[in-house]
């Protein structure tokens, strides 16, 4: 047989149509297949983790995520801790910046006051310092308790005399103030001591 022999008759082979198969080997073809259908899915299950194994892996996750909340809550802690010392050491640098030019003041009253005996200035220089003083206090939200022609409040005042015989037009009024209050963005840091009509 020469090569051009070779190359029709696999033409020739090519060409013819497929055999049907016989109902044996088509049988055999799907036991083969269950079968490695069969094999694929064992050796999935055995690649699928155990349960244990699972949980137990879950368990160390949530162990370390713990961990790391609690290392982060103590962190947290620690700060603010750090912040809140800090706020008590230094929380009143603001109201003492604020004080220091009227210390000055005062300091410079005292060394002029040994220069004069007029009285007059030395009260008209004590009259500037306490205004400015005042204004610095307002500046940091410290206010006065009113107390001129007011009702007696608990809240406000402290009664530390009751004054009888007044009338019934100051009965529960405030008479005199024996000592002033102030407040601090509207919370009383010192009570007014005055004396109440009966």
């Amino acid at each position: 047989m020469t090569e051009k022999d070779i190359k029709i008759e696999d033409e020739e082979t090519l060409n013819e149509e497929p055999v049907e198969e016989t109902d044996k080997e088509a049988e055999a073809k799907g036991t083969e297949n269950s079968e490695t259908s069969e094999d694929s899915e064992n050796s999935e299950k055995s690649e699928e983790k155990d349960p244990l194994e699972k949980a137990q892996e879950e368990i160390t996750e949530l162990k370390t995520q713990l961990l790391y909340k609690a290392a982060e809550f103590d962190n947290y802690r620690k700060r603010t801790l750090k912040e809140r010392a800090e706020l008590i050491l230094n929380g009143g640098e603001k109201v003492i910046t604020a004080i220091l030019p009227i210390l000055d003041d005062m300091e410079r009253a005292i060394e002029n006051g040994e220069k004069t005996d007029d009285p007059e200035v030395l009260r008209e220089g004590m009259t500037l310092i306490y205004q400015k003083f005042m204004k610095a206090l307002e500046g940091q939200g410290v206010s006065k308790i009113d107390t001129d022609d007011a009702d007696f409040d608990t809240d406000v005042h402290e009664a530390v005399a009751m004054v009888p015989g007044m009338g019934d037009d100051k009965k529960g009024k405030v008479i005199d103030c024996l000592q002033k209050g102030y407040k601090l963005n509207d919370k009383v840091i010192r009570h007014a001591k005055v004396a109440v009509g009966q």
